[in-house]
This record gives C-alpha cells, sequence and structure tokens, in this order.
C-alpha cells in the first residue's frame, strides 16, 4: 500500500489527535511535516512523534515537495486561507469542520477546490465515520426502520471543560456553528434532504456571558426537511456527567437509537452509590476511531484520485444552516428557507 506522505497544519488538542493518528495509527498514511504558529508547541509534537520537518509558516511547509497532503487543523476563520495556500501549492486537502466561518467564505473555498478539480478535498465531519452511525445509515438505505419520520439529535459538552470553552466562545461563531453543525450535517446526510423551515430557540441558563455574544449555553432547533422529515437537535455546554451523544431516528416500521448512555466501556460499577457506568469526559475520546476511519477513508481517495464526501458543498450548505439557525434564535421566530 502506497503511504499518503501528510503535512499538519495546526497540532492543538484535536491537531495533536490528528498527529499522532497519522504518524502511528494508520497504516496508509505518514506524517513528514508539522507546521503551527507556535512553534514551541511544534516542536514539541514533532520530537514526540519522530517527525523531523517543522515550521511556523503553512507556505514554507506546503512548498516542501515531500508534502503531498495537508491536513488543516487550524480555527476556523484561518480555513480558507489554509485551503488557498495548499491547493496552490498543488497539495491535496483535509480540512477540519467547520469549513469557515461565513457563507461568502465557504463560495470563497468552493471557487477555490474547483479551480483544482484534479486535487483531492474532503472536510471533516467525523461522526459520518463512526462505526454506529455508518451502521445507522446502512440500515436506513436497506428499509429497515421504513420511511423516515424524526432525526433527534442531543450533544453535550461536560461543564467540566467550560473554562476552556467560555475563552474560545466569542470567536467561536456561536453554538450553532461551533457545535450543532455536526448535528445538521447528521440530518442532512440521514434524511437525504435540506430544511424547509426551521425555529432555533434556547439561552443562557448557567453562563450569562454568552449573551454578550448573541449566544446561548443551551440552545435546540425543530426542522421540517423539504421531504417532509421532522428533525430537532439539542447542544448544551453545562452537562453534569460528561460529554454525551445522543441520536435517535424514527421510522415507520421502527426506530434506531445510538449512543442512548454515553459510556465509555461495558463496565458497571457496583458500590454505595448504586450501580453505575462512567461516561466520556471529552469529544476526541468518544470520537477517537471515527477520527481514525476518516483519515482512512480520506488516504484512499487519494490513492485512488476520487472525490470523496463530504466535501465543500456539504460543508457550505451545513454552515448556511447553521446561520439560519442563529437568525431563527436571535429574532425568536419561524424561518422559511429559500
Amino acid at each position: 500500500m502506497k503511504k499518503i506522505k501528510f503535512g499538519i497544519i495546526g497540532v492543538g488538542r484535536l491537531g495533536y489527535e490528528h498527529a499522532c493518528n497519522l504518524a502511528s495509527r494508520i497504516p496508509g498514511a505518514e506524517l513528514v511535516a508539522i507546521c503551527d504558529g507556535n512553534e514551541k508547541r511544534a516542536k514539541e509534537v514533532a520530537e514526540e512523534l519522530g517527525v523531523s520537518a517543522v515550521y511556523s509558516d503553512p507556505k514554507a511547509m506546503c512548498e516542501n515537495p515531500e508534502v503531498e497532503t495537508v491536513a488543516i487543523v487550524t480555527n476556523t476563520a484561518s480555513h480558507v486561507e489554509m485551503i488557498k495556500i495548499a491547493m496552490e501549492a498543488g497539495k491535496h486537502v483535509f480540512c477540519e469542520k467547520p469549513l469557515a466561518d461565513t457563507v461568502e467564505k465557504c463560495k470563497e473555498a468552493e471557487a477555490i477546490i474547483e479551480a483544482h478539480p484534479d486535487q483531492i478535498f474532503m472536510l471533516g465531519f467525523m461522526r459520518r465515520f463512526d462505526y454506529s452511525y455508518e451502521v445507522a445509515k446502512k440500515k436506513i438505505e436497506n428499509g429497515d426502520i421504513g420511511d423516515l419520520i424524526l432525526v433527534r439529535c442531543y450533544s453535550q459538552d461536560p461543564r467540566a471543560i467550560i473554562e476552556g470553552t467560555l475563552e474560545y466562545a466569542p470567536r467561536s461563531g456561536g453554538q450553532f456553528i461551533d457545535m450543532s453543525i455536526h448535528d445538521i450535517d447528521l440530518i442532512r446526510w440521514l434524511t437525504g434532504s435540506e430544511p424547509d423551515k426551521l425555529w432555533a430557540i434556547g439561552g443562557c441558563y448557567e453562563f450569562p456571558q454568552y449573551k454578550d455574544w448573541d449566544d446561548g449555553d443551551n440552545v435546540s432547533c425543530l426542522i421540517q426537511m423539504k421531504n417532509n422529515i421532522m428533525a430537532f437537535f439539542f447542544a448544551g455546554r453545562t452537562a453534569a456527567h460528561g460529554s454525551a451523544v445522543e441520536t435517535e431516528i424514527v421510522g415507520t416500521k421502527g426506530m434506531l437509537r445510538i449512543g442512548a448512555t454515553p459510556t465509555d466501556s461495558l463496565v458497571e460499577v457496583f458500590s454505595e452509590n448504586g450501580v453505575c457506568r462512567e461516561c466520556y469526559q471529552d469529544f476526541i475520546t468518544r470520537w477517537h476511531y471515527a477520527y481514525i476511519h476518516e483519515m482512512e477513508v480520506y488516504c484512499e481517495a487519494v490513492r485512488e484520485g476520487k472525490q470523496p464526501t463530504p466535501n465543500v458543498y456539504d460543508g457550505t450548505k451545513s454552515t448556511a444552516i447553521a446561520f439560519n439557525c442563529k437568525e431563527s434564535f436571535l429574532k425568536n421566530d419561524l424561518l422559511k428557507m429559500d
């Protein structure tokens, strides 16, 4: 198997996860270069992972002829700039979600990628690559639960990490773009449709500072899709028990439920507190194998020269819907799609 040689831009929390996966957990990948604006951090990760090429300038890394594909794991606002640098240097690109922090920038990304049709691009909506969601998608396609009626999604982050969440919140774009975009993508993917109308609500139930950023610490949205399937999602930052993601898919002949109990193993603890299961405490642990699998799919696409999904248009559509949700939330009113 030909190994795809990666350079990675950004080795913060999620970037470090991707870097570790590319360095040692994905047989079809080889990490050959690391870039981060924090050069000290880049050198630390490179030394740990045995990578010799270290950069603080993305352009310099992309000029390295050994790098054939670039993984972009930087802040959302910089994604389009990084895509442009990598694509113009002749590299294939994997980019973390969201595609960009505005719909206008998403359109810029579309134009850049369309101008380089021979280069592979994939967007990192990793939930599509989680084994449980892959099984659910196949059951839907097989007609196992009949025609779809409703898709319901819950995504909750633990209160334990709220300090870091609050620090990032002013530049995150808000709950709908930063967190709910995963559920928005899942709803589009599972229903095979786009929203017709939606109504988003929520508030600042524990952290009033979110109001200063036109946001809420817990938000939700009810959607009717163009094919008449109903959808609902909830996103919260204040879960006491840990990181929890749950999806329920209701059909005319049955129902699928994914992750109803956000447990990190099958171990049950019997004690004076009763019978308990420990929960995931962060999203990286929950989606560890999905992050690996999505990169495996991306590497295969590069080797075969075939454009994978999610693609740039998925990124634009999900971003536009997220901003539609925010508009409805701020107006506290039903929003009809064009």
